[in-house]
């Protein structure tokens, strides 16, 4: 028997949250490790009181500062009465003194992306740039303090090897089909809705709530590429978020982004469905014709593996991580290009041959993805932890 320490409070969005969501019953359906984790209240009423799962009496801080002061000050001592044979901190920081060997999960591309740094330069988000620099300082240092880092892709495991010159393990997110799609309750009726009016449409799709590195801007500009080129025939991009800075997480300002809408003139084409549940989204894959991605920094993109896995065709920014992640399942095209982006959407829509031949290709790649083989890999850097120490 093993006991792990799992930290995620940093878990309040996007791929942190898919993550612990599958992550966690893996675990708890293991009689050989019981474990301790540290989230928010919300994600433990999602899960649940499942066996050999504990939730640790913490709730996350307000803001990152706090966040991290709250982990250095309050977890080693939980960590300790716990018993915890091993701490994974899934949140981008390590302790800096782990009372145990610790696992570092590193998952965000911020730290090392030049593209963010340029991009908040040309935004003048000056507060934001120094808060990802003071950040990066800390996340760097978190590579030394932890005794073994895991990225979950070649591509963001290369950057990092750069950026620390540490050692880094890879070990991939998984994918698990059946659990994916097993609810089946319908779509809440307004999203339905939205859906069933755009039913003659060619219709595009984004998972993705509103943030600056998935390079909303550069889809937007695509449009009005697309509506000369369709023929009459109309395309419309659904979002599963707002474009308001108050109904997404973190400090991105998503007004510039609605003042492009309205100057392309593409409100017409742009469908902002809000957040969508999780346990619902495999019905907006399953919805939607082509999945688009112009993100310009990844470490892994789940939602490329769920439109995968649903027989949709991928068309995605031309990054090492979504090759490696989508190899020859996706079409590919430079990153700030819209002209380009439309194209591939054109060459796709217009070859019944290339969208089965995409739609195939991706199905068998999303099977190489596994959430039972992602725990089995971190137990068993927990267990190898433990006999070295």
């Amino acid at each position: 028997m093993i006991r792990l320490f799992l930290n995620c409070l940093a878990a309040n969005a996007g791929g942190g949250l898919t993550y612990l969501r599958n992550v966690v019953p893996h675990l708890s359906a293991r009689t050989d490790v019981q474990t301790m984790v540290a989230a928010s209240a919300g994600l433990k009423c999602e899960i649940g009181e499942p066996p050999n799962l504990w939730w640790a009496d913490i709730e996350p801080a307000r803001g990152a500062g706090r966040r991290l002061w709250q982990e250095q000050t309050r977890l080693p001592q939980m960590i300790r009465d716990w018993n915890a044979d091993v701490l994974i901190s899934a949140g981008n920081f390590a302790l800096r003194k782990s009372p145990v060997p610790q696992i570092l999960l590193s998952g965000n591309s911020l730290y090392t992306s030049a593209d963010f740094f340029h991009d908040l330069r040309s935004r003048r988000a000056y507060r934001l740039l120094l808060d990802t620099r003071l950040k990066g300082i800390i996340a760097k240092r978190s590579v030394g303090w932890a005794d073994c880092t895991v990225a979950p892709s070649e591509a963001f495991a290369q950057d990092l090897r750069r950026w620390t010159g540490a050692p880094i393990i890879i070990v991939y997110h998984g994918f698990d089909h059946e659990n994916f799609c097993a609810d089946s309750t319908p779509l809440p009726v307004n999203i339905q809705q939205k859906l069933d009016s755009a039913k003659d449409a060619l219709r595009l799709l984004f998972v993705s709530h509103y943030n600056y590195y998935r390079n909303f801007e550069t889809l937007f500009r695509a449009l009005p590429f697309l509506r000369k080129r369709m023929g009459g025939r109309q395309v419309m991009l659904f979002l599963t978020c707002n474009l308001s800075s108050e109904e997404n997480p973190g400090s991105y300002r998503a007004e510039s982004a609605a003042a492009l809408v309205r100057d392309l003139e593409v409100r017409d084409q742009i469908v902002e469905l809000g957040a969508v549940p999780y346990h619902l989204l495999h019905h907006l894959y399953q919805a939607c014709h082509i999945y688009v991605t112009p993100a310009y920094t990844e470490t892994f993109a789940h939602p490329l593996v769920e439109a995968m896995a649903s027989g949709l065709p991928v068309i995605a920014s031309d990054l090492p991580v979504h090759r490696e992640i989508c190899g020859d399942a996706a079409l590919y095209f430079p990153r700030f290009s819209p002209e380009s982006l439309a194209d591939c959407v054109m060459q796709v829509q217009q070859s019944s041959a290339l969208k089965n031949q995409f739609a195939a290709a991706g199905v068998k790649r999303s099977r190489d993805f596994s959430w039972q083989a992602h725990v089995e890999r971190i137990v068993g850097l927990a267990r190898d932890l433990v006999r070295t120490g």
